[in-house]
């Protein structure tokens, strides 16, 4: 048989368990002609007899017996599936609010935050600009400082340092245009930190962050990037001193209502020691070259 339609294979089972049209009908919401004829296409498309079709009723034939053996077990399957996805949709969905460089860390770094067989569910929420945690717009934030909300707990996780990037190919001797975050769009410090320094020549502005690791990657000047994004990119080099006005420290905000929830507990602590073991990296001690 090609394509079976388990839609059809359904009406089959209700047929054999109800011994027949009408009880089947009362069943899936069918007309018994409809069930009939698609029962017959069944027949004809299988090329078997499935039934023995009396006035008083259907009954199995021999073919019909094994049908039905496989068909029970397909529905238990279905039935099981079925809970399984269930028990899915009523797992605690944990939200965390970062940053794109921290989303993008925590991307490349997700088996050592969360496996399929945690019991909660994660949802990633990238913005410059910082929910409210307070309001419960996010479970977990890291941000740059810490909170000024009492209902808010913190931890820190280490420290942050800037440097100037340019793509390998990039000619510092020569070129000495800057990339930078425009001004509607600068909610970083980074980002404001360039737009402050009149002295330094900037070309080209993007809206996000992204965009501006895309432009530099290509060549199209220096731009600011913590050390944790530019030392691992194998296509940027360090284009300067590290920026210690940008230095900074790092933490993990939630609800001090929901810290103790088992879900939160455990990632904050695997974010925890996932960036804590990174430190020389964020600190901007592991620089290409």
């Amino acid at each position: 048989m090609k394509n079976e339609n388990w839609d059809d294979l359904k009406l089959f089972l209700h047929v054999a368990r109800e011994g027949g049209l009408t009880g089947a009908s009362e069943k899936t919401g069918a007309s018994p002609a409809t069930i009939g004829r698609r029962l017959l296409a069944l027949e004809r498309q299988m090329g078997r007899n499935f039934f023995i079709r009396r006035q008083t009723g259907y009954s199995l034939t021999k073919d019909g017996q094994a049908l039905l053996t496989h068909v029970l077990a397909m529905n238990e399957a279905a039935r099981s599936i079925g809970a399984w996805n269930e028990g899915v949709n009523e797992l605690p969905t944990v939200r965390i609010s970062a940053g794109s460089w921290m989303s993008h860390f925590m991307a490349v770094n997700l088996a050592q935050l969360w496996t399929p067989d945690d019991p909660f569910r994660l949802c990633f929420k990238t913005a410059e600009i910082r929910l409210d945690l307070a309001h419960r717009e996010a479970e977990i934030g890291i941000r740059n400082s810490f909170p000024e909300s009492s209902n808010l707990a913190a931890r820190p996780i280490g420290d942050v340092a800037y440097a100037p990037y340019c793509a390998s190919h990039f000619n510092m001797v020569r070129d000495c245009n800057w990339v930078g975050i425009g001004a509607d769009d600068a909610v970083a410090p980074s980002a404001r930190w360039l737009l402050a320094q009149t002295d330094l020549w900037v070309t080209i502005w993007a809206n996000n962050p992204r965009m501006l690791h895309d432009l530099l990657r290509s060549g199209a000047g220096r731009g600011v990037l913590p050390c944790f994004v530019g030392d691992t990119d194998p296509s940027l080099v360090r284009a300067g001193e590290e920026i210690k006005p940008l230095y900074h420290r790092q933490w993990l905000v939630m609800h001090d209502d929901d810290r103790r929830r088992p879900e939160i507990r455990t990632l904050v602590e695997r974010l925890a020691q996932l960036i804590e073991k990174q430190q020389p990296l964020f600190r901007g001690q592991r620089p290409r070259g």
